[in-house]
């Protein structure tokens, strides 16, 4: 019955669900068309709502910008290249591999996704290659788990960290005051979950592999790729020729470009700063600014050469065109909720249907639905935060719960949504009805143990 429910949601998915862009285009023809009849103003003024928010996203458009490219440039290291080389052959059987897989994804995903999807990626090709009888489509679905459970409750969580942000608009509007990271990640009920699910979907995930092997093995086309290629962008079906080593430099502007030196700079600028900052402003004070911050400088470390670093943020910046291209149609659409009134509609509208004991396990399931269809957990935070946060006040539940249902709502489909999966897909040389029917497996438990959470605390 799975399968078949797994073939089902596949092909809704591949007739139904439009590029991401689109999608964006047409909710802005939906929030468009709900708003006019509750406005006082003509339906016209719909076009200015919509290009006064255009632009406003710009610093969140740059810090997702840099999620993504710090954390490719951390997972393109040659030295992590070769740890992860390391990792790949510890394993002796099959499931060992997957429980390996599991950890090492979600574990990523908590420290940073961009380096989550694309060290996974990389993880499972080369466990794959070994021949040691794992079920390749099981772990390239294992692989995704830091996307599909894990990401949003860790350092790189788009809704906790942009909360804590004095200078977000958001903040000031609706919060009235930054809520610190140490009321959201850091919290004892978010660290609980998140260590709940790593263990819970690690075991999920170790049984749905035969213990002596068996299932779909690695295809013969990705059987003799180079242990070396680099995951490309989503949008080239299969990953390019490892890059031909430069020639030594001759000029002096190109012995400064390969010299470690200038990289060393910059990590100890940054050693010193981060750690000054905490000691100041302790970990309540901490943004995503001071995370991306910290990845750069793990990239300048790990590549040692401005050269190296450079030639890997050039692969990793073809992966950051669709936030580019998108979030300001997200902008505009938060611009036409704001202004038009339909927000406060939509305030009112929870308040009607949940209570204080069970807002945090509606906004769970609220989130996860609208993120099947707008799979941006970080933009649509902007977008719904407007009348979550009314609702939640009006309700009496504390903002960071808010926040934090919000976080593991919005992954509560993320395991079944295709989109964060192409990156991954495109090195394992799958598609996603490949692995549809595992995700399908994962959704089912990590949806029973994430609701069991919330609603607990909601009651408590």
């Amino acid at each position: 019955m799975l399968e078949r429910l797994a073939q089902l949601l596949t092909r809704y998915s591949t007739r139904w669900v439009p590029d991401s862009f689109v999608i964006a285009a047409l909710l802005t023809l939906l929030v468009a068309a709900v708003a006019a009849p509750v406005m006082t103003e003509p339906a016209w003024r719909l076009a200015v709502y919509w290009g006064d928010g255009f632009w406003s996203f710009i610093p969140f458009t740059l810090q997702m910008c840099m999620v993504i490219l710090t954390g490719y440039m951390v997972a393109d290291a040659p030295p992590v290249r070769r740890l992860l080389a390391r990792l790949a052959a510890a394993p002796r059987t099959p499931r060992a591999a997957i429980a390996l897989t599991a950890l090492v994804s979600m574990g990523l995903a908590w420290l940073n996704w961009g380096l989550s999807i694309v060290a996974s990626a990389m993880l499972a090709r080369r466990i794959g290659r070994r021949g040691l009888g794992v079920d390749y489509r099981l772990l390239v679905a294992t692989a995704y788990l830091g996307l599909g459970c894990m990401w949003h409750a860790g350092l790189s969580a788009s809704a906790p960290l942009t909360s804590s942000d004095p200078t977000q608009k958001f903040v000031k509007e609706y919060f009235g005051a930054p809520v610190p990271i140490t009321e959201t990640i850091l919290s004892p009920a978010n660290l609980l979950l998140a260590l709940a699910v790593l263990i819970v979907m690690t075991l999920v995930a170790v049984r749905l592999q035969p213990a002596r092997g068996g299932g779909a093995t690695l295809p013969p086309s990705t059987a003799g790729a180079d242990d070396d290629d680099a995951v490309d962008a989503p949008a080239v079906p299969t990953p390019p020729a490892a890059p031909t080593p430069p020639a030594a430099p001759t000029t002096p502007a190109e012995r400064l470009e390969h010299s470690p030196w200038l990289s060393l700079l910059l990590v100890l600028a940054i050693a010193i700063y981060l750690p000054a900052f905490v000691m100041r402003s302790g970990l309540a004070g901490v943004t995503i600014n001071h995370v991306n911050l910290l990845f750069l400088g793990a990239g300048l470390l790990l590549h040692r050469t401005p050269a190296s670093l450079l030639r890997s943020a050039e692969r990793g910046g073809r992966f950051v065109w669709g936030v580019l291209l998108q979030f300001g149609l997200y902008a505009a659409v938060a611009g036409i909720l704001e202004k038009s009134g339909l927000a406060a509609r939509l305030a009112d509208g929870f308040v009607d249907l949940a209570t204080r004991e069970t807002y945090p396990l509606v906004v769970v399931w609220y989130s996860g639905v609208v993120n099947y269809l707008v799979p941006s957990g970080g933009a649509k935070w902007f977008i719904e935060v407007q009348y979550l946060a009314e609702a939640s006040t009006r309700l009496g539940v504390p903002l960071a719960d808010t926040i934090v249902a919000y976080a593991w709502g919005d992954m509560l489909t993320d395991i079944i949504q295709p989109f964060w999966a192409i990156p991954l897909l495109a090195v394992a040389r799958l598609g996603f009805r490949d692995i549809m029917g595992y995700c399908l497996v994962f959704f089912l438990v990590y949806a029973a143990l994430v609701s069991a959470a919330f609603l607990a605390i909601g009651f408590f």
